[in-house]
């Protein structure tokens, strides 16, 4: 019985310090970020997005009103490669203004990705199609989602000529 207790507690002990090691791996082999990163908001709460530094405009525009009109149609995005997998969307134009966005590939490391993107990808498309571009606001927790949403639905809007 004392034998068998043992090693139970070894494979824990060993569990415990491969998922640590596993972990850590995962935070050094991402670019720009260390595994002592700063604490992740939880998962809904809203963070800004940095402004591009393209110039400022006079004032409100319209969908279009800058260079030539948008086209109508139905516009893939890029594929975006996240750490936690490829994020593509798809914007439909119509009339000038962003209709719909659908999501083509989202997230799919981990059972937990699946469950950050349920969350974040009706937000998302909520504020886009609210403020009619994909400069919106981040959520929080679901940064590489919102990243990769955000950057495949621009490349989008990009390829219908679409000025938001």
């Amino acid at each position: 019985m004392r034998a068998r207790s043992a090693v139970v507690a070894g494979l824990a002990s060993a569990a415990v310090l491969l998922i640590g090691w596993h972990a850590g791996n995962q935070a050094a082999s991402t670019p720009g970020r260390s595994a002592t990163a700063s604490a992740v908001p939880p998962p809904g709460t809203r963070t800004p997005r940095p402004e591009s530094s393209g110039p400022a405009s006079a004032g409100p525009t319209t969908p279009g009103s800058s260079g030539s009109a948008a086209k109508d149609g139905t516009f893939d995005g890029s594929q975006i490669q996240t750490r936690y997998g490829t994020i593509q969307v798809q914007a439909v134009i119509t009339g000038g203004k962003i209709a719909d966005v659908v999501a083509l590939q989202m997230t799919d490391v981990g059972f937990r990705s699946g469950e950050i993107d349920q969350q974040a990808v009706p937000m998302l498309r909520s504020e886009v199609l609210s403020s009619q571009s994909a400069n919106v606001d981040t959520v929080g927790g679901a940064t590489y989602t919102s990243e990769g949403y955000l950057n495949s639905l621009q490349a989008a809007l990009d390829s219908a000529n679409f000025k938001g």
